[in-house]
């Protein structure tokens, strides 16, 4: 009888463990996140995103330099986050529904990796702005995604 009860509790942790495991790989492999490798060093890369968002018709919001700021710890690293947006947009996202406010302006990360190399990047704000469910919402995160890809692409190798 023990070991019958015994059975059931390690078969039930165990359909848990695979159930929790499955549910981490769909996560990841639904987060949207893009990261793509700059052809530049991370302050030229910095500098070609700034001009190029500015090239199409957008402009960097707020910025915050994870360097900077992990420096205080003791971490030394190139990185910085850039908020990208456009007004004209953020009043079609913001009349829709006034909580996207969570997900907008749109949030790209440029870092160096111990090897030099520099990445950029970001939340597809079709992920980012799923859970809002509109129609107008979802065709602007469409447009913003086509937007993005084309900027990290010319950043690309």
């Amino acid at each position: 009888m023990k070991s019958t009860n015994l059975f059931r509790l390690f078969f039930a942790v165990t359909m848990l463990a695979l159930l929790f495991a499955g549910t981490q790989t769909l996560l990841a492999q639904d987060s949207g996140v893009v990261t793509v490798q700059s052809k530049s060093s991370f302050d030229n890369t910095v500098e070609s995103l700034r001009k190029m968002v500015a090239q199409n018709e957008m402009m960097v919001l707020a910025e915050i330099d994870h360097g900077k700021i992990l420096s205080m710890t003791g971490l030394k690293l190139n990185g910085i986050a850039l908020f990208v947006g456009n007004s004209v947009v953020g009043k079609q996202l913001f009349t829709a529904n006034k909580a996207v406010g969570v997900a907008v302006p749109i949030r790209v990360n440029v870092y160096e990796e111990d090897d030099g190399k520099t990445y950029v990047n970001y939340v597809k704000p079709s992920s980012q702005l799923a859970p809002f469910a509109n129609d107008q919402i979802k065709m602007v995160a469409q447009m913003l995604d086509e937007k993005l890809q084309a900027l990290t692409s010319m950043l690309a190798k």
